[in-house]
């Protein structure tokens, strides 16, 4: 594994406090989203004491996901479980784009088409606000939506690509490799490495960004929490 990174081997964390820290929900070392954003929560290391914190950022019986780091204890009431661990990968080098039909930056009135796709094949982690954690853009074909990408978690120095997915109408076409590139180098421009973190099951998409030029970074443990509901 390369050598260690704070920022992105605690990403949850990192981003809710910095460049999300405005909307960031907190409670002593730990912090989340709100809900309509994302289900993802960050603690500041193993060893944090979690237990009043939790009560106070998480309803009963609602589960939210963590990255990196999660704590040593939890107490009663509590099941943590892992997930998978998650290929994360970087890119520190401008990308060729290709050719292709035009990238369109996507806004609140692109938000029903962009709920639309992403319901259809990335159903779990994107939220009605979502789109507010950064940019994201498209590429249509006609009045269809047809591929995206979005800025999902960020630090002054990183920016994560998310959401980059077609619709399956539109597959082979080359958009999802148009948009990586175009976005990632326009955050390099800007000074921010892109990373971003796909399932060890899809090779497809594995692939892709290694043709790119994206090079894993290290397997990153991700994990659901739930809080137990309430008993009757």
């Amino acid at each position: 594994m390369p050598a260690t990174d704070p920022q992105l081997d605690n990403p949850f964390w990192s981003s809710l406090r910095s460049r999300h820290r405005a909307l960031a929900l907190v409670a002593g070392e730990v912090a989340r989203y709100p809900p309509q954003f994302a289900p993802f929560l960050g603690i500041a290391d193993a060893d944090v004491d979690v237990a009043d914190a939790l009560a106070t950022l998480v309803a009963p019986g609602e589960t939210v996901l963590l990255l990196g780091i999660a704590p040593r204890r939890l107490p009663p009431g509590w099941q943590l479980a892992l997930l998978e661990n998650l290929p994360q990968m970087t890119c520190p080098q401008r990308i060729p784009v290709p050719d292709g039909p035009e990238i369109v930056e996507l806004s609140t009135a692109h938000r029903g088409d962009v709920l639309a796709l992403t319901a259809l094949v990335y159903p779990h982690y994107f939220r009605e606000r979502t789109m507010e954690l950064g940019r994201y853009f498209g590429i249509y074909q006609g009045e269809r939506l047809a591929a995206m990408i979005g800025e999902r978690l960020a630090t002054a120095t990183h920016q994560e690509m998310s959401a980059i997915c077609t619709h399956p109408d539109y597959g082979g076409r080359g958009h999802a490799r148009r948009l990586t590139a175009f976005l990632g180098n326009d955050n390099l421009d800007r000074g921010r490495m892109p990373f971003l973190h796909v399932s060890r099951a899809n090779l497809r998409a594995r692939r892709m960004y290694e043709q790119l030029g994206y090079r894993l970074r290290r397997d990153i443990p991700f994990w659901s929490l739930r809080r137990e509901s309430v008993a009757a």
